[in-house]
């Protein structure tokens, strides 16, 4: 069986910055600044450390923030939306 890894783009093109609940993510590669909200900010700085599947950064989303209703639909429809945007990679399948 395979697995689509995910990563956040490149640390250099990304500038986050907390704006009380939101969060601000400046990508310079397209120069365009996101308005974002929980999960987002989490997504962004699990995949920073080490490229991972989509079961994965569930697993460890949910660890970390004590979700007790992990939703891996709704995780796929956020990593395909950031994907789209620029602010995730997908890496070839393992």
């Amino acid at each position: 069986m395979t697995a689509q890894l995910y990563r956040a783009a490149a640390p250099e093109t990304l500038r986050i910055v907390p704006l009380d609940a939101l969060t601000l993510v400046y990508h310079r590669a397209s120069g365009i600044t996101h308005i974002v909200d929980t999960p987002v900010p989490e997504i962004l700085e699990t995949l920073s450390a080490e490229p991972l599947s989509a079961p994965d950064l569930l697993a460890r989303l949910a660890d970390a923030f004590d979700l007790v209703d992990a939703d891996p639909l709704a995780l796929a429809v956020r990593l395909d939306e950031l994907a789209a945007v620029g602010l995730v990679e997908r890496l070839c399948a393992i």
